[in-house]
């Protein structure tokens, strides 16, 4: 993991590596992701992005796989120090990093009929959530699909169920949970989670549905419980703001015209279809167990997930303002 205050100590002279690293005139931009082209990413998110800047001279050269760097872990800092111009990551991931953001992972965080990008955005724009991405610019920020438990050969249908289990996590939002509900949570990339359910390394996932598809996870998982109050993941899409204020005015605007809640709305769409289609594909497989929990059945863990997000909101600092924000409450 990186450290996120010496990047900020650097943050100045790595964004002047970066607009020097830039083509003339910025008209190309490297686009930098870990995750493969067929990716729900590809069509919710970057090629809108791409469509939106068609036109203005701006061209955005994409690489997938980690071709830019193999470690989804650094993908922030190679925006900072210039490895690439736009990113997308995981906030989970370096979560010390953004605290006030990750609110938005909690279980019970988003009201019911509100989408998860205007949750974030709500608090970005209000300001309370700038100091979390120093030297960039945010083009998208959302949230997935709600998590679901993702497990081989045990069926979750109590929080008795997951006792001593080995539960993978994106961030410590998640882990948080799992810790509650008595389990152990396991703190890997999402590309690790394939062969740590094949092997045993762990017992199952806690994620979004999409991932399963996207991951090949059911492959190695065979019972998924899907209702019970979990949260959900945060993900950015964010520019190097050197870059970004050096483009010409007509590209920039080109930029703005899908940049924030236009393109995360895009990005968040594509992460709930893929995810319903990837539920009716593991049902109509046949050879999965798969448990949609009732409100009675999915209450008893949110009798333990709950207290989980009003103690992390009570110990940030600002907390429950970030949360109110959010929520549209101020």
């Amino acid at each position: 993991m990186f450290d996120f205050t010496a990047l900020r100590r650097a943050g100045a002279a790595a964004a002047a590596v970066a607009l020097l690293a830039a083509p003339a005139g910025a008209e190309t931009l490297r686009l930098a992701h870990w995750v493969p082209p067929q990716h729900t990413l590809t069509a919710s998110t970057i090629e809108p992005l791409i469509e939106a800047v068609a036109g203005s001279g701006l061209e955005i050269q994409v690489y997938p796989g980690g071709e830019l760097g193999a470690g989804p872990l650094e993908q922030y800092a190679r925006v900072l120090t210039g490895v690439a111009d736009i990113v997308w990551g995981l906030q989970g991931y370096t979560s010390s990093q953004f605290p006030r953001t990750m609110i938005s992972e909690l279980p019970g965080a988003l009201p019911e009929g509100m989408t998860g990008y205007d949750l974030i955005w709500n608090a970005y724009d209000a300001g309370l959530l700038a100091d979390e991405f120093p030297g960039t610019v945010p083009l998208a920020l959302w949230l997935s699909e709600p998590n679901v438990f993702i497990m081989r050969d045990h069926d979750i249908r109590t929080p008795a169920d997951l006792a001593g289990l080995k539960i993978r996590v994106s961030g410590s939002a998640a882990a948080a949970a799992v810790e509650a509900l008595g389990a152990t949570p396991v703190q890997m990339p999402a590309g690790e989670i394939y062969n740590s359910l094949q092997t045993g390394l762990i017992d199952g996932v806690i994620t979004g549905a999409s991932a399963i598809g996207d991951f090949r996870l059911d492959e190695v998982a065979n019972s998924y419980t899907i209702g019970a109050p979990l949260g959900r993941i945060s993900f950015y899409l964010v520019m190097n703001a050197e870059v970004y204020n050096g483009l010409p005015e007509a590209q920039r605007a080109a930029l703005d015209s899908i940049a924030g809640r236009p393109l995360s709305a895009s990005a968040e769409a594509g992460w709930n279809a893929r995810a319903a289609q990837v539920l009716e594909q593991i049902q109509a497989a046949g050879d999965n167990t798969v448990i949609f929990l009732s409100p009675e059945e999915a209450a008893p863990f949110g009798e333990l997930t709950y207290p989980v997000r009003d103690a992390v909101v009570a110990s940030i600092d600002g907390g429950a303002e970030v949360l109110a924000t959010m929520q549209g409450g101020n």
